[in-house]
Formats: structure tokens, C-alpha cells, sequence
């Protein structure tokens, strides 16, 4: 009787004719280890040699192109959006905060020239809150859905339309001469100014992240398309010195072709990267630097005006106690905002870099500097139940507040040339930013297109070689 076997070992191999076991077959090769076979069979003659330098030389030269263009790419883009995306979007996350802090100062102002509110000012506050409402909507449809910076704009949407349903309110009571008018006037400047600027100052603080991301991906070296250049020199040079040493030919056609290519492409690209990050540091230290301090300048003039508008408004209603002492709040906000100016008007000077940039600022820094005085002036009038006084000093005659002698033409006066000098370091940020994406225009696809005749004029110079072997 047979019984089926139950191990798992092979069966013994079958005798052979002298009663030997057979050899186990053999061992199937892997296609990698066959290709390795034949690499090393190649190697072993002269032209077999030449087709690997010849690869070897073609997918260097390639490669340094493909990185160069990629990173390239890369860097172009990243400059192109500081230049036309995030940039301007930073202005106009700084527009909207100054539109909002300016309507909110006009608002001030119309309230304090009594119930016929001058046209000038009504039309300031309609027209600041119409650019803020368009500044919000260029933010919205240049942000993703979703974001933290998506978020606040639609929150300063909801809040926009309160505010200016408030100060209607205070309007219409003021008209009919009832107190309450002033406290509607002061519910809507604490909406402004603990919801609607800082939600206003959180999207410019992300939009100013978004501008430095930018810059942080523009400027980088390519340190790795400079690496794949070098090395493809070097395998070219030690080729040609090669291709000397065994026929005692100085030249050959193909492989200096090739060498050329490459080094047009790695000069092109050291020089051309270099010139366009000496630009966009140019952009930054002397654009973008100076542009946010003017900014913050202009916003702390802005808030102190408010505040000062609002001292006359409230006559005291409202108070804040600071190591003991009592102080008027919007008054003790207002010395607070003026230091911000200043160390800001500071700061802008030391980083203007030529005198049409530094005579705007010094000039806002003599009205600022008068403005304090005849703040004072108005302060000691109504605090010895001058009131009149006190309020023509701030306001002057019926209007923005630019009033010969007022504290309304001192703010006019910071407030113009403030304007003057961000206009200049604007100028200066798209002259400089543009000659850095300028620097790098062409790059991507030169580099390209040079690697590929880099590559074939290494393949027609091996291909010369391999020639003569036929």
C-alpha cells in the first residue's frame, strides 16, 4: 500500500546514469542583475566606456537644466506675487484699516460741529466707509475660503453695516439736540475700535505674513541647480581632458558645445539670481520696511484724532485710572496714540533712504509736535469750563477740522504728508521689485532650452568618438 508523503522537503533529485544525484537547477537571474552583466561587459571596451560618458553627460546636463528651470520657476512666481498679489493686498488690507479709522474720525467731527453737520465731513465719512466696504470685497475675492483671513473679512462685513447704523443714530439725536446722540456716537467708537480695527489690524498682520512668505520663497539661492552645474562641468571637463589624453585632440566640437551651454546657464543663473535678490533686498529694506512703519504712522495719527474728537464728545463721561491717578479715557488714548506716532515718524526717518522720503516725515514730525501744543491749549480751556474754546481749537470752523490754528490742521497736515511719503517708498517698493522679477524673466525656459543642446551637443560629440570605432 503507498502512502502520500506529508514533509515539505523537495523530492530527491533523480539518479543520473552513474548513480549520481542530478544538479539543482539553476537560480533564475533578476533582470537588474542581467543589466549589470551587460554594464560591465560595456565597460570593458573603449566604445562601451564612451556610451556610458555619453549617458552620464546628457543626464547631467538635463537634470541641471530641469532644476534650474523648476527652481527658477518657483523663485519667478514668488516674485511676481510680492509684486502684484501680496503687496498690494497689504495696502489694501492697510487702506481698509485707515478707510475705518478715518471714518470713525469724521464721524467725530461732524458730531462736535453741532446738528448741521458741514457737507464736507458727511461726504469724508460716506466716501471712507464706501473704500472700506470696496477694500473688503478685493480682500474676499483674493482669499480662500475657509482661512483665518476669510473669517475676519466676512466678520468686518457684519460688523460694517452696525457701525453705520449707530452713528445714523447718533446723527439724528444730535439733530434734535437730545444727549443720548453722544452716547450712541461713543457705542459706535468702542465697536470700532475694540472690534472693527483690530479684526482690520488682524487681516493686515496676515496679509504682511503672506508678503514675508514670499519674499521667503523668492529669495533663497538655488543652491541645488548651482550644485547639478558644477558637477556637469566637471563631468564635461574631465570628459574632454579624457577624449585628450587618448587621441591627443584638444577639441572636440560636441563636448565644447555642451560646455558652453552649461556655463551660459550656471552664469546666467548666479548672475541673474543675484541681481534679482540684491533687488527685491532693496525692495524690502527700502519699500516694504518703510511702508509699514508710515502705515502705523498714519493709523496712530488717524486713532488719535479720533480720540481726541471724542474727549469733546463724552465732557468727561468716561474715565480710566492709571497708578492711581484719574484721566479722561479718551484723552489718556489719545497721549498714547501720539507716542506711537512719534517713536513711528522715528523710525521712518531712520529708514527713509534719500530726502524725498525723509522730508515728508520730518515735516509731519514739526505739525505733530505743534499739534500737541494746541492739544494742550484745548485741554487746559475745557477743563477750566471753556468748552467753546476748547472745541474751537480742535475742530475750528465747521468742517474736517483743518481750520486755521486748529488741532484740526496739524492732523491735516501729518495726515498729507504722511500720504506724501507712502507714496514715495511705494514708488521705490515697485521700482526695485520690478527690477527684481525683471532680473530673472527669461531664466526657466533659457535654461531649458540650453540643457537641451547642452545634452545633444554631448551625445553628437560622444557619438563622434564612437564613430571611428565602426
Amino acid at each position: 500500500m503507498t502512502h502520500t508523503p506529508t514533509g515539505h522537503a523537495a523530492p530527491p533529485a533523480p539518479p543520473t546514469g552513474d548513480g549520481t544525484p542530478a544538479p539543482p537547477p539553476p537560480t533564475p537571474r533578476t533582470a537588474f542583475a542581467e543589466g549589470l552583466d551587460t554594464l560591465r561587459a560595456a565597460a570593458a571596451t573603449e566604445p562601451g566606456r564612451l556610451r556610458i560618458i555619453g549617458a552620464v553627460l546628457a543626464a547631467l546636463v538635463l537634470a541641471f537644466g530641469a532644476v534650474t528651470a523648476w527652481q527658477m520657476t518657483d523663485r519667478s512666481a514668488a516674485a511676481d506675487d510680492v509684486l502684484h498679489k501680496s503687496q498690494p493686498l497689504s495696502s489694501a488690507a492697510a487702506d481698509i484699516y485707515r478707510s475705518l479709522a478715518d471714518a470713525n474720525t469724521a464721524a467725530s467731527s461732524g458730531f462736535l460741529a453741532g446738528g448741521q453737520e458741514p457737507k464736507a465731513t458727511r461726504e469724508l465719512y460716506e466716501r471712507d466707509i464706501r473704500t472700506a466696504a470696496a477694500g473688503l470685497i478685493t480682500a474676499a475675492n483674493s482669499s480662500d475660503a475657509g482661512t483665518p483671513a476669510a473669517e475676519t473679512i466676512a466678520r468686518l462685513n457684519r460688523l460694517l453695516p452696525e457701525y453705520k447704523g449707530l452713528v445714523e443714530r447718533a446723527r439724528t439725536y444730535n439733530r434734535q439736540g437730545f444727549p443720548v446722540g453722544g452716547a450712541y456716537l461713543r457705542y459706535a467708537n468702542e465697536k470700532m475700535q475694540k472690534e472693527m480695527l483690530p479684526a482690520a489690524e488682524d487681516l493686515y498682520t496676515r496679509e504682511n505674513q503672506r508678503l514675508d512668505a514670499d519674499y521667503a520663497d523668492a529669495r533663497p539661492y538655488p543652491w541645488a541647480a548651482i550644485a547639478l552645474g558644477v558637477a556637469a562641468l566637471a563631468a564635461l571637463a574631465w570628459a574632454q581632458r579624457r577624449h585628450y589624453r587618448r587621441t591627443h585632440r584638444v577639441l572636440n566640437q560636441g563636448l565644447v558645445a555642451a560646455t558652453a551651454a552649461t556655463a551660459v546657464v550656471l552664469l546666467w543663473l548666479v548672475v541673474g539670481h543675484s541681481v534679482a535678490r540684491a533687488s527685491l533686498d532693496d525692495s524690502y529694506d527700502n519699500g516694504v520696511r518703510s511702508l509699514k512703519v508710515l502705515n502705523d504712522a498714519r493709523i496712530a495719527s488717524l486713532k488719535a484724532r479720533g480720540n481726541e474728537n471724542l474727549t469733546l464728545v463724552a465732557r468727561g463721561a468716561e474715565t480710566v485710572k492709571v497708578g492711581g491717578r484719574t484721566y479722561d479715557a479718551f484723552d489718556y488714548d489719545f497721549n498714547k496714540d501720539m507716542d506711537v506716532l512719534g517713536r513711528a515718524l522715528t523710525r521712518a526717518r531712520a529708514l527713509a533712504d534719500d530726502d524725498s522720503g525723509k522730508r515728508p516725515v520730518a515735516k509731519a514730525a514739526g505739525d505733530m509736535a505743534e499739534w500737541k501744543k494746541r492739544h494742550a491749549k484745548a485741554r487746559a480751556a475745557d477743563e477750566d469750563g471753556f468748552y467753546e474754546q476748547a472745541l474751537d481749537t480742535v475742530i475750528g470752523t465747521p468742517g474736517r477740522g483743518g481750520a486755521k490754528g486748529s488741532t484740526g490742521e496739524c492732523f491735516d497736515n501729518v495726515d498729507a504728508n504722511l500720504m506724501m511719503a507712502l507714496s514715495h517708498e511705494q514708488r521705490e517698493f515697485r521700482r526695485a521689485a520690478g527690477d527684481g522679477l525683471d532680473a530673472m524673466a527669461g531664466l526657466p525656459v533659457g535654461a531649458a532650452v540650453l540643457a537641451l543642446l547642452g545634452a545633444a551637443g554631448a551625445l553628437f560629440g560622444i557619438g563622434r568618438r564612437l564613430s571611428e570605432y565602426r
